[in-house]
């Protein structure tokens, strides 16, 4: 346990942050997983465009790996 006034509040910030991050990153496969397995033409570039919002955000916020982001980005693009 922390002892420390500002290791405990680093404790709750790290608990805050985790949640976030959690989340965005769920959200962020999910969007890929949809252009992955979009069927038709216009459903394809309505889930690669937001696929693309979601990883240049996520490489942005150091959330992934922006080289990362800009592989699955990449790859999509070249699927459809």
């Amino acid at each position: 346990m922390p002892r420390t006034k500002s290791a405990k509040k680093h404790q709750r910030q790290a608990k805050l942050r985790t949640a976030t991050n959690r989340s965005q990153r769920s959200a962020l496969r999910s969007a890929v997983k949809a252009a992955r397995s979009a069927s038709s033409p216009e459903q394809q570039a309505e889930a690669l465009k937001r696929a693309e919002r979601l990883l240049d955000r996520a490489g942005q916020k150091r959330l992934i790996h922006p080289n990362t982001a800009a592989r699955l980005k990449s790859r999509l693009a070249k699927k459809s």
